[in-house]
């Protein structure tokens, strides 16, 4: 029997080549994660899934509020940094449009930046629902809007070294712009409750510190290999807007959720 894939053989393996670097731009994000369990009561006892779980900030930050924690990623390595971060969860290796696990299992299943990633982006929410307990929440994080987000500027730089970028295609629709992420929830069977959206600044010291976690992400700066150089010195300059008079940056950036029921 053929073991059905996604987006996981594909993604999995770039999101892991800069473990070290990587974590250290999630743990940035924990306003985000915090945010989240607020809005969605996350609390003792409550059982909590996160697809997309990286090295496990998120998780870490539910488990220490009473939860017990749950996390799926594409990257072994990166399941490796949140095992070591999270070592009371269960953790596994494996693809967000096949959950390995039960129907009707989760007080919640969140995805922060990671459903998009889908070959399918349906197919990975419902897969989501069916995982969920039917009183269940499903939320879902992607990027806000463009005008919002200082590193929007980046984005025509890395997307080449995509895997199976396609150089003529049209930049991606803004999941961002009204009705567009309830339409697609609605598709998958969830039901749209609420949406919001927070914004908050990734710090960085100097150009060093800028360029290595912008080039660990999705594994831009592997794939680019020999031009890793020319990536590292056109993101300089995309965003020496953004660069402080002590040689640091601060990048605001804004980021909409949608909570929706299952």
């Amino acid at each position: 029997m053929t073991t059905p894939t996604g987006s996981a053989e594909r993604w999995g393996p770039r999101w892991g080549t800069r473990p070290d670097e990587w974590s250290a731009t999630e743990e940035q994000q924990l306003p985000t994660y915090e945010e989240a369990i607020r809005r969605l009561g996350i609390g003792s006892g409550q059982r909590v899934l996160e697809v997309g779980c990286g090295s496990g900030v998120f998780l870490r930050a539910a488990a220490d509020r009473g939860a017990h924690v749950t996390g799926l990623d594409a990257s072994e390595t990166l399941v490796d940094r949140a095992r070591a971060r999270v070592p009371e969860a269960d953790l596994r290796v494996g693809d967000m449009q096949f959950l390995p696990f039960a129907d009707d299992t989760f007080d919640v299943v969140a995805g922060f930046n990671s459903f998009f990633f889908a070959d399918d982006m349906v197919a990975a929410l419902r897969e989501a629902r069916r995982v969920a307990v039917p009183t269940g929440s499903v939320l879902i994080q992607v990027w806000g809007r463009h005008e919002a987000c200082d590193l929007d500027a980046i984005k025509p730089i890395v997307r080449p070294y995509f895997p199976g970028a396609d150089p003529d295609a049209p930049p991606p629709p803004s999941l961002a712009e009204p009705g567009v992420l309830e339409r697609i929830a609605g598709a998958a069977g969830l039901e749209p409750k609420t949406t919001f959206d927070i914004s908050w600044a990734y710090v960085y010291r100097d150009d060093d510190e800028l360029t290595r976690s912008l080039l660990s992400a999705a594994g831009v700066g592997d794939a680019a290999g020999d031009r890793e150089d020319e990536v590292r010195d056109a993101l300089l300059e995309t965003l020496a807007p953004f660069r402080r008079e002590d040689g640091g940056y601060v990048l605001e950036n804004e980021w909409h959720f949608l909570l929706a029921a299952a």
